[in-house]
């Protein structure tokens, strides 16, 4: 089976716009405000309190919610995959289906199969990225039940602050890999419109790669996260974090 040549480019464009807006996300959070970093610091500033106060039933309730959150997409996933895999048994219908449709690009059994196993791998990544993130959040549980005690004397504020440093840089790293997850699933819905057409696949793609920029760097939500810190969009001044990428 042959690919057409604008097939073949959108997909290569598709792979290499997924791969360098990671990229981007992950060294542009070092030196501009973003969901990444503001949320890094709020993640340190978690961790410090738990190590101040006498209980942390709060905070385990907190981290529980989150779990759940990635449990429901990495449980969600498996349900689709099965569904992607179901559909590569029936690509004749889903054939005739895609020609009943205005407008979309004369297509084969052959070429919808390799379409649909592609979509697949980007669900099998996307789960794996759900289930890593799903231990690293357990990984945070052990050390917050492993905190220092508030009242324990055998740690200097020192000791708790590079405690909370340290704990809080995993709970960044779990959230990193479900927000690989959550990427992946936008990127799969910009995978479907290849199905009708690779002009169409390719608008998808750069509209997914609009939205997450302007969410990371542009949205409201990180206004309001920044205007916790006294902060404004925009490049770091005068201020050491250590992130990673985000949504």
């Amino acid at each position: 089976m042959n690919l057409a040549p604008l097939d073949i480019i959108a997909l290569s464009i598709f792979v290499v716009l997924w791969y360098s807006y990671t990229q981007f996300a992950r060294y542009r959070a070092r030196t501009t405000h973003s969901l990444s970093n503001i949320l890094r610091q709020l993640r340190v500033d978690w961790m410090t309190t738990l190590t101040r106060k006498d209980h942390q039933i709060a905070d385990a309730a907190l981290l529980g919610n989150v779990e759940r959150t990635v449990t429901f997409f990495a449980s969600s996933t498996i349900l689709v995959l099965a569904g992607v895999l179901t559909l590569l048994a029936s690509a004749d219908k889903v054939v005739e289906v895609l020609a009943s449709i205005p407008f979309t690009a004369p297509s084969s059994p052959e070429k919808v199969q390799l379409k649909l196993a592609i979509l697949a791998l980007i669900f099998v990544f996307a789960f794996f990225k759900f289930t890593w993130a799903i231990r690293q959040f357990g990984f945070v549980s052990v050390l917050m039940g492993a905190a220092p005690q508030y009242r324990s004397t055998e740690f200097t504020d020192e000791d708790r602050d590079q405690f909370a440093r340290q704990a809080a840089k995993v709970l960044d790293q779990a959230g990193h890999e479900y927000n690989n997850g959550l990427r992946a699933y936008y990127f799969a819905l910009a995978l479907l419109t290849w199905f009708l057409h690779p002009y169409l696949f390719l608008a998808s793609t750069a509209v997914v790669v609009f939205v997450l920029y302007r969410r990371e760097y542009r949205s409201t939500i990180l206004r309001a996260l920044l205007a916790t810190k006294g902060l404004q969009p925009g490049p770091i001044t005068n201020q050491k974090t250590e992130t990673g990428d985000s949504q």
